[in-house]
């Protein structure tokens, strides 16, 4: 394939989803592919500033104010980053997209999630991963294991239990209603056995 592929991983906090990331991005590299790794929010120099807002800023942001933040972010990170890269045959592997979104905003913050799926479109001009990696982790475990990688949560992660476990069964409702774009992988097995799960997935299409 010389084509360009968006896979993005998604998961709530603690889930392994930069560490997966980065094994997938040496395995894409040794295949020959170009891949740029990058990040929402926070893949641009603009998005840093609101990756700092959405998940530092001290006191509360209205749901809608941080769906809105969430979007801003998104519509310029796909048009200078994402898309030129897919257009130059590369490989785009980001941790969080459209999907974080519809979970932490749409469940997490119970706002209305096909309006906020709606709004992630309209910012990313209607683009689509070919393929989401799900990595699914009860959200005690990942709180677990967020106790013992942190000094200090940011803002959502700092969210108690029951905004963890809405956006959990949000991304598997997800899952299910769109197998063909989704893998789901139990993120509670080894690292590796996790990394060639993916590998396996993609092998045909890199």
């Amino acid at each position: 394939m010389s084509g360009g592929l968006f896979i993005t991983l998604e998961g709530g906090d603690g889930v392994g989803k930069s560490t997966q990331a980065a094994l997938l991005e040496g395995w894409l590299t040794e295949q020959g592919r170009t891949v740029v790794r990058t990040r929402e929010p926070g893949g641009t120099a603009a998005g840093v500033e609101i990756r700092e807002i959405v998940l530092h800023h001290r006191g509360d942001i209205a749901p809608r104010a941080e769906a809105l933040l969430y979007a801003a972010d998104r519509a310029h990170h796909i048009a200078t980053v994402v898309r030129p890269a897919l257009a130059r045959g590369e490989v785009v592997v980001q941790d969080r997209y459209i999907d974080s979104s519809v979970a932490y905003q749409g469940a997490g913050r119970v706002l209305d999630a096909e309006q906020i799926r709606d709004l992630s479109l309209w910012a990313a001009e209607g683009l689509v991963p070919d393929l989401t990696i799900l990595l699914d982790l009860d959200e005690e475990a990942a709180r677990a294991r967020l106790d013992t990688s942190r000094t200090r949560y940011d803002r959502l992660e700092a969210e108690r239990s029951d905004f963890h476990a809405r956006v959990r069964s949000a991304y598997l409702r997800l899952a299910d209603d769109e197998p063909d774009r989704f893998l789901v992988v139990d993120a509670s097995r080894p690292v590796e056995e996790i990394a060639a799960e993916i590998r396996d997935r993609l092998a045909a299409r890199v």
